[in-house]
């Protein structure tokens, strides 16, 4: 494969490969005193919306295991920007935007209920060989799944 096909965390503008959305009422175990969601459950939001998108690509953790591989987040981060509340509908887009070294997706949480973005967030996720040797870059087989 040439290097040009690669899509890499060093492109100068995150990509949008293969978007995924889902939405969710916000339920009331997931809110605080207040009604606002915890920030904390904001990441399961998060992996709602990567399992979806890896699910989507074929690349659900059977899939991934039966490849003979192993992925874990690295890094994760999200910016807060309006909050969601109980009983409010949230929408996850997720994709993906670099696939080399690292695989790195993107999400923006949407109060659909007041017309706001809520979040914005980027995990990073690296590829281990089932005895969790880290591997320096995604493998082919995986990569295969994954380009457009």
């Amino acid at each position: 494969m040439a290097v040009d096909d690669r899509i890499t965390s060093a492109s100068p503008v995150p990509r949008r490969l293969h978007q995924v959305e889902i939405e969710l009422d916000v339920p009331f175990h997931d809110v605080d005193i207040l009604g606002v969601v915890w920030h904390g459950h904001y990441y399961k939001y998060l992996e709602l919306g990567r399992t979806e998108l890896m699910r989507q690509r074929g690349l659900d953790v059977p899939e991934i295991a039966a490849c003979g591989f192993r992925q874990v987040v690295v890094e994760s981060r999200c910016r807060h920007t309006y909050p969601l509340r109980y009983g409010e509908r949230a929408r996850v887009s997720a994709w993906l935007s670099a696939l080399t070294p690292r695989i790195m997706i993107h999400y923006r949480v949407r109060n659909v209920t007041a017309g706001r973005c809520s979040a914005r967030a980027q995990t990073t996720l690296v590829t281990t060989a089932p005895d969790g040797t880290l591997l320096m870059e995604t493998p082919d087989v995986l990569l295969a799944k994954l380009r457009p």
